[in-house]
């Protein structure tokens, strides 16, 4: 089996040593390519110096689903390549056979189009962050196929473009990556594969550490660009459900955790909970 690894950076700061390190030393043979959008720290002279390829692309260019696309059509144009793997810049691998983890089920099961890893939380998590990654990324793997979408509705279609593999061909059966999506081009992705016949795995020994602490202000942001999302792909909801049902469990299950390990972290949760709803509620107005 044939992988490659692409990386969208950008001013991908002093741990992406760390992770250029990580990747060298897994077992899993890759071609390596990283897509940067003009950083303006040394994120291309350390990808150079660590022996990775390096697309430079203009920082106003960038999209999530087409800069994506664009940098699997360069490498496919080299390599020859079965499996493509994806990575952000602020993951760190959990060990030396977290690559080989994540692709080892395409061997396994010629019907899995995508396969995504666990997430467990850096260090500096919050206890928000944390509860975060272990309702999305619980330690018991999971196949997933069209029919689950009466079990786990839009959770169905859930991935993640932080640490996941997808099959070429299943890929290209449904027309690669997006250029039009503001981001979550991971669940568009991960709803026409399953649409088509293809399975998603939830890969839990195949891990990484990635979190994200958040703010309100930036929580909005997010929440109006996947509002936008929402909108502008209407088939995802009235293919698998909506999104609410399971946004109201979560904030119940989230409060309720909280309270047990440090109550005054309820406030803040509630106040970025807050702005996750009316950001949504904007963005789907928006469209």
């Amino acid at each position: 089996m044939n992988c490659g690894l692409i990386i969208p950076t950008l001013n991908a700061g002093e741990q992406f040593r760390t992770l250029l390190e990580q990747i060298c030393a897994q077992k899993l043979p890759t071609r390596k390519l990283i897509v940067d959008s003009e950083s303006t720290d040394d994120t291309v002279a350390a990808a150079k110096s660590f022996g990775l390829d390096v697309l430079t692309i203009p920082r106003k260019s960038f999209n999530h689903g087409a800069t994506r696309q664009f940098a699997l059509e360069r490498l496919l144009k080299t390599s020859p390549l079965d499996v493509i793997i994806f990575l952000t810049q602020d993951v760190l691998l959990r060990d030396e056979n977290s690559l080989a983890a994540l692709v080892k089920i395409f061997d396994a099961d010629s019907t899995v189009g995508l396969s995504y890893g666990r997430q467990l939380p850096h260090a500096n998590a919050t206890n928000e962050a944390k509860f975060l990654r272990a309702f999305n990324y619980p330690p018991e793997s999971q196949l997933r196929s069209f029919d689950d979408r009466k079990i786990f509705g839009l959770k169905t279609a859930f991935a993640s473009n932080s640490f996941a593999a997808y099959k070429i061909s299943a890929l290209q059966d449904v027309g690669g990556f997006p250029s039009h999506v503001p981001l979550c081009e991971d669940m568009f992705v991960a709803a026409k594969m399953l649409m088509h016949g293809w399975k998603i795995f939830y890969a839990a020994d195949a891990q990484v550490f990635h979190s994200h602490n958040y703010t309100a202000a930036q929580e909005f942001r997010r929440y109006v660009e996947i509002g936008k999302f929402h909108a502008q792909e209407p088939w995802i909801r009235e293919t698998f459900g909506s999104a609410e049902g399971a946004g109201k469990k979560f904030v119940v299950m989230k409060l309720s955790a909280l309270a047990k390990k440090n109550p005054l972290d309820c406030f803040g949760a509630i106040f970025r909970d807050a702005a996750k709803f009316f950001g949504y509620r904007l963005g789907r107005l928006k469209s």
